[in-house]
Protein backbone atom coordinates (compact mmCIF):
# COMPACT_ATOMS: atom_id res chain seq x y z
CA UNK A 1 0.00 0.00 0.00
CA UNK A 2 1.31 3.28 -0.40
CA UNK A 3 -0.24 6.65 -1.05
CA UNK A 4 -0.79 6.62 -4.31
CA UNK A 5 -3.39 3.57 -3.78
CA UNK A 6 -5.01 5.85 -1.29
CA UNK A 7 -5.37 8.47 -3.43
CA UNK A 8 -6.81 6.34 -6.49
CA UNK A 9 -9.92 5.14 -3.84
CA UNK A 10 -10.67 7.85 -2.89
CA UNK A 11 -10.94 9.25 -6.41
CA UNK A 12 -12.06 5.96 -8.50
CA UNK A 13 -14.16 4.40 -6.47
CA UNK A 14 -17.77 5.26 -4.36
CA UNK A 15 -17.55 4.89 -0.42
CA UNK A 16 -19.90 1.81 0.86
CA UNK A 17 -20.68 3.28 3.66
CA UNK A 18 -21.77 6.65 5.29
CA UNK A 19 -22.83 8.77 8.67
CA UNK A 20 -24.38 12.45 8.70
CA UNK A 21 -22.44 13.46 11.63
CA UNK A 22 -24.14 15.95 14.03
CA UNK A 23 -24.17 17.99 17.02
CA UNK A 24 -25.56 20.74 18.56
CA UNK A 25 -22.50 22.82 17.10
CA UNK A 26 -21.11 20.16 15.11
CA UNK A 27 -21.78 18.97 11.68
CA UNK A 28 -20.08 16.50 9.28
CA UNK A 29 -19.68 13.40 7.28
CA UNK A 30 -17.94 9.80 7.72
CA UNK A 31 -17.20 7.45 4.32
CA UNK A 32 -16.31 4.34 4.53
CA UNK A 33 -14.28 2.76 1.42
CA UNK A 34 -13.11 -0.43 0.71
CA UNK A 35 -9.39 -0.99 0.34
CA UNK A 36 -7.44 -4.45 0.46
CA UNK A 37 -8.35 -6.05 3.89
CA UNK A 38 -9.98 -2.88 5.66
CA UNK A 39 -11.49 0.35 5.33
CA UNK A 40 -10.26 4.16 4.63
CA UNK A 41 -12.43 6.22 7.01
CA UNK A 42 -12.93 9.91 5.92
CA UNK A 43 -14.50 12.38 8.08
CA UNK A 44 -14.91 15.77 7.69
CA UNK A 45 -16.54 18.50 10.49
CA UNK A 46 -17.30 21.62 11.22
CA UNK A 47 -18.29 23.45 14.34
CA UNK A 48 -15.95 21.76 16.73
CA UNK A 49 -14.81 23.82 19.49
CA UNK A 50 -11.17 24.67 20.78
CA UNK A 51 -9.75 22.55 23.47
CA UNK A 52 -6.64 24.67 23.95
CA UNK A 53 -4.55 27.24 21.87
CA UNK A 54 -7.43 27.94 19.51
CA UNK A 55 -7.37 24.37 18.35
CA UNK A 56 -9.52 21.16 18.64
CA UNK A 57 -7.81 17.55 19.18
CA UNK A 58 -11.20 15.58 19.83
CA UNK A 59 -11.42 12.07 20.70
CA UNK A 60 -12.86 9.47 17.64
CA UNK A 61 -14.19 6.57 17.86
CA UNK A 62 -17.21 3.45 16.33
CA UNK A 63 -19.27 2.76 19.11
CA UNK A 64 -21.37 -0.21 19.41
CA UNK A 65 -24.80 1.67 19.07
CA UNK A 66 -27.09 1.65 16.72
CA UNK A 67 -28.87 5.36 17.93
CA UNK A 68 -27.70 8.83 18.15
CA UNK A 69 -30.63 9.27 21.12
CA UNK A 70 -30.14 9.75 24.47
CA UNK A 71 -31.39 12.52 27.52
CA UNK A 72 -30.93 15.95 27.68
CA UNK A 73 -27.81 14.78 30.15
CA UNK A 74 -26.59 12.71 27.98
CA UNK A 75 -27.76 13.43 23.89
CA UNK A 76 -26.02 10.40 22.31
CA UNK A 77 -26.26 7.90 25.47
CA UNK A 78 -27.55 4.99 23.17
CA UNK A 79 -24.39 5.06 21.01
CA UNK A 80 -23.02 2.83 23.43
CA UNK A 81 -19.73 2.00 24.48
CA UNK A 82 -16.65 1.50 21.68
CA UNK A 83 -17.13 -0.84 19.20
CA UNK A 84 -14.78 -3.90 20.06
CA UNK A 85 -15.00 -7.79 18.62
CA UNK A 86 -12.05 -8.54 21.05
CA UNK A 87 -11.19 -8.70 24.58
CA UNK A 88 -8.62 -5.81 24.59
CA UNK A 89 -8.46 -2.51 26.54
CA UNK A 90 -9.12 0.93 25.26
CA UNK A 91 -6.69 2.34 23.37
CA UNK A 92 -7.07 -1.47 21.13
CA UNK A 93 -10.66 -1.38 20.44
CA UNK A 94 -12.10 -2.51 17.24
CA UNK A 95 -13.81 1.51 16.97
CA UNK A 96 -10.83 3.21 18.50
CA UNK A 97 -9.58 5.76 15.60
CA UNK A 98 -6.74 8.32 15.86
CA UNK A 99 -7.80 11.67 17.26
CA UNK A 100 -9.91 14.27 15.16
CA UNK A 101 -7.69 17.29 14.71
CA UNK A 102 -9.04 21.08 13.91
CA UNK A 103 -8.68 24.68 13.16
CA UNK A 104 -11.16 27.25 13.08
CA UNK A 105 -14.06 24.72 13.91
CA UNK A 106 -12.67 22.80 10.45
CA UNK A 107 -11.13 19.54 10.28
CA UNK A 108 -10.53 16.95 7.59
CA UNK A 109 -8.72 13.20 7.63
CA UNK A 110 -8.46 10.09 5.99
CA UNK A 111 -7.20 7.10 7.51
CA UNK A 112 -7.00 3.18 6.67
CA UNK A 113 -8.34 0.94 9.04
CA UNK A 114 -7.33 -2.86 8.86
CA UNK A 115 -9.84 -3.23 12.09
CA UNK A 116 -12.86 -3.72 10.40
CA UNK A 117 -14.89 -3.22 7.10
CA UNK A 118 -17.69 -0.65 6.13
CA UNK A 119 -20.08 -3.82 6.12
CA UNK A 120 -18.96 -4.30 9.49
CA UNK A 121 -19.71 -0.91 10.83
CA UNK A 122 -23.04 -0.53 8.93
CA UNK A 123 -25.66 -0.05 11.72
CA UNK A 124 -23.43 1.13 14.79
CA UNK A 125 -22.33 5.01 15.67
CA UNK A 126 -20.09 7.12 14.91
CA UNK A 127 -18.98 9.73 18.15
CA UNK A 128 -16.74 13.16 18.36
CA UNK A 129 -16.18 14.03 21.76
CA UNK A 130 -15.58 17.11 23.12
CA UNK A 131 -11.70 16.88 24.21
CA UNK A 132 -8.38 14.94 23.08
CA UNK A 133 -8.13 10.93 23.90
CA UNK A 134 -5.68 10.32 26.45
CA UNK A 135 -5.38 6.94 25.26
CA UNK A 136 -4.49 5.33 28.73
CA UNK A 137 -8.14 5.73 30.71
CA UNK A 138 -10.38 2.99 31.17
CA UNK A 139 -12.81 2.12 29.30
CA UNK A 140 -12.87 4.51 26.67
CA UNK A 141 -9.50 7.41 26.81
CA UNK A 142 -11.40 10.44 29.30
CA UNK A 143 -11.88 12.11 25.95
CA UNK A 144 -14.95 13.80 27.46
CA UNK A 145 -18.24 14.13 26.49
CA UNK A 146 -19.85 12.81 23.33
CA UNK A 147 -20.51 16.32 20.85
CA UNK A 148 -21.11 14.44 17.63
CA UNK A 149 -22.94 11.38 16.43
CA UNK A 150 -24.02 10.04 12.91
CA UNK A 151 -25.54 6.47 12.34
CA UNK A 152 -23.42 4.35 9.86
CA UNK A 153 -25.04 3.33 7.21
CA UNK A 154 -24.94 0.81 3.80
CA UNK A 155 -24.67 3.38 0.57
CA UNK A 156 -26.58 1.48 -2.06
CA UNK A 157 -24.81 2.22 -5.45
Amino acid sequence: MNSFDLIRVLCNTSPKAYALITGATVTGTMLAYSFEEGTIVVVEAQGLPATGCGLGIHGLHIHEGSSCSGTPENPFGNAGGHYSTTNCPHPYHTGDLPPLFSEDGQAWMAVYISKFTPEQIVGRTIIIHGNVDDFTTQPSGNSGPMIACGVIRELYQ
